[in-house]
């Protein structure tokens, strides 16, 4: 009897860069350790891992995965001719967008799902805790070493609209129900599922954002979502409103919420994610009036590349067992 085939060995190529975050770089410790925990799909693949591009042109030969956030795009066919499938290190994928520079048959996923649910909903409930709680006051009255008491009701019972639904948006709807909020979705279809007590489109969000205690944008960065905060927008919300952001900053207009903080017109803000990172230390965004600023870590965990081991393993899994990948970027729509 003629013995079994030999299983098809693959190549994955990791592409790192020096410039990013410890955090963000795959290496290879963090890659033994997740092979071990994979260990019959690690046999299937041939490794490299390669930074700022010191073996990048050599590997595309024959690789037939990657990992790599932000992968070549000039003659991609041609460098790469068994690519199949490139893995993100990160979930949104604007910085790649528009796609025409990506072959039809290679599959794009991000890295949305598990690296962030948990660590955003503990973010979005100190977040909103903190500015029903007027916290961003509290600490400029410290600094200042000023003795102001300042009382506030509980934040049960007040409404939280949640710009965007996915996973992100999701763990603010966990976060604000756990607290005892109502939850308004605004997603692109109109449609949410639990913890949203109730969802619109976002074509109609002008009519919940007066309802709005507190509003938190979590949505992705694409041509229908650039701006959707503008000054107009920004103009119903209540002037005891909060407003949070964990989504992308060129969603909202800064410079109009900044101007609103310093006349009081909104109560506070809690602000993630800037243009450009780091943000300038004369940004007058470091001095406005009860702002609080984060350093785009309320979304990332630690142990953030495991959670991207694991999740590209499974989906490898799906691949050789000729299943839809998850977490693939819809061309059109850009998450």
């Amino acid at each position: 009897m003629p013995k079994p085939a030999k299983p098809r060995t693959f190549h994955l190529h990791v592409e790192n860069s020096r410039k990013r975050q410890a955090l963000f770089q795959l290496t290879e410790p963090t890659y033994a350790a997740a092979a071990k925990r994979h260990r019959a799909l690690a046999k299937r693949l041939n490794v490299t891992i390669g930074w700022d591009g010191d073996m990048l042109d050599e590997a595309l030969k024959t690789a037939d995965f990657m990992i790599n956030s932000s992968p070549p795009r000039e003659r991609l066919r041609e460098r790469a001719p068994r690519l199949q499938w490139i893995q993100t290190t990160g979930a949104g994928v604007d910085g790649l967008m528009p796609l025409d520079w990506l072959p039809a048959d290679i599959t794009l996923t991000n890295n949305s799902g598990g690296a962030h649910g948990d660590k955003a909903e503990g973010s979005c409930a100190m977040a909103l805790l903190m500015l029903q709680a007027r916290m961003p006051e509290i600490i400029a009255n410290q600094s200042a070493k000023k003795w102001e008491p300042i009382f506030t009701t509980p934040i049960a019972g007040k409404t939280v609209v949640v710009v965007g639904f996915g996973d992100l948006g999701s763990a603010a709807g966990r976060a604000a129900h756990k607290l005892g909020l109502k939850v308004i979705a605004v997603t692109r279809s109109g449609k949410a599922g639990k913890p949203a007590d109730t969802a619109c489109k976002v074509t109609r969000i002008d009519t919940v954002l007066p309802k709005a205690d507190f509003v938190i944008v979590t949505t992705p960065l694409t041509p229908g979502t650039m701006g959707l905060f503008n000054r107009a927008r920004l103009d119903l919300l209540k002037p005891t409103a909060g407003f949070i952001n964990i989504g992308r900053s060129p969603i909202v207009d800064y410079e109009a919420l900044r101007n609103k903080l310093e006349k009081g017109e909104i109560a506070g803000a809690v602000l993630d994610v800037h243009s450009p990172e780091p943000l300038p230390a004369d940004s007058p965004l470091w001095t406005t009036r009860n702002l609080i600023i984060t350093p785009h870590n309320s979304c990332d965990d630690p142990r953030y590349m495991d959670f991207l081991c694991d999740a590209w393993f499974a989906n490898f899994a799906r691949k050789l067992a000729g299943k839809p990948l998850t977490n693939q970027v819809d061309r059109k729509l850009g998450y």
